[in-house]
């Protein structure tokens, strides 16, 4: 039996707290409640690495109807470790 932890949806999803094989269906889903909750600028945290989760997080954007456009965060926020996202109303 397990036992759901519920994620706060404050426009910051951290993928380090999940197993790779959760992203695919997580990130979609955390965009929907985002925009349910009106928060369209969010941040996913993915890390550096070798770039794996990136690029799976990118494809992920890049075919998502609510996405306007992303971009990797600069300066101190994480560089490009974390991906800032632009979701439409």
């Amino acid at each position: 039996m397990t036992t759901e932890v519920p994620y706060p949806i404050d426009g910051t999803l951290d993928l380090h707290t999940f197993q790779p094989r959760e992203i695919k269906d997580l990130v979609p889903e955390y965009i929907k409640v985002c925009r349910e909750e009106n928060i369209l600028q969010i941040r996913i945290i993915h890390g550096k690495g070798k770039g794996n989760l990136r690029r799976t997080v990118h494809a992920i954007l890049d075919r998502h109807p609510c996405v306007i456009q992303y971009w990797h965060e600069g300066g101190s926020g994480g560089s490009w470790g974390a991906t800032v996202v632009q979701l439409k109303p």
